[in-house]
């Protein structure tokens, strides 16, 4: 990958689970506040497109999960996700494409076409490279556990790029 200071176009992130209501809106709209709030003026002009879908499109046109958008909304994030399903078109307009677990990213490399430019990897490999589990049958635990993991694996993605850390992780002990 490129450093930070060589990347000419915009990085383009898509984040991808299941059906798009919990794990991935939350993990977009993670990534986006952590981009956007970044003290660093070259990581705010580094990304361009960053959105979230499906493997799945059992909930396409839905808004997020009302308990990700309460785990969101109780640190200052908005979603405005609305869930859709991953596109072939997707593989060929974004560089990087994060899977929330193992099934996730085995679906989008059976699927990528071979034209594809986006490198597909777990969202957690520059970390411990763990699953987000599902909240969807659980409790709010769950949905907490799940902002904590985007939030940490937003940080080790930046690392991973070259860019500097707006503060150190408050989440290192996941």
């Amino acid at each position: 990958m490129a450093s930070p200071a060589s990347t000419e176009q915009p990085i383009s992130v898509l984040m991808v689970c299941l059906g798009n209501i919990c794990r991935s809106p939350m993990a977009e709209a993670v990534f986006k506040d952590t981009v956007h709030k970044h003290p660093s003026e070259q990581v705010r002009k580094a990304f361009g497109q960053i959105d979230s879908a499906g493997t799945g499109a059992y909930h396409a046109g839905d808004d997020a999960d009302p308990r990700t958008q309460a785990e969101l909304r109780s640190h200052g994030i908005r979603s405005t996700c609305r869930a859709r399903k991953v596109t072939q078109a997707d593989f060929r307009n974004f560089d990087w494409i994060f899977g929330m677990d193992t099934s996730n990213v085995r679906s989008l490399r059976a699927s990528a076409p071979r034209n594809s430019r986006a490198r597909v990897e777990i969202f957690g490999v520059f970390d411990d490279s763990r699953p987000i589990a599902d909240p969807y049958y659980g409790g709010d635990d769950g949905f907490k556990e799940c902002y904590l993991q985007c939030v940490r694996y937003s940080n080790a993605f930046l690392k991973h790029l070259g860019f500097p850390l707006a503060a150190e992780d408050p989440n290192s002990a996941l």
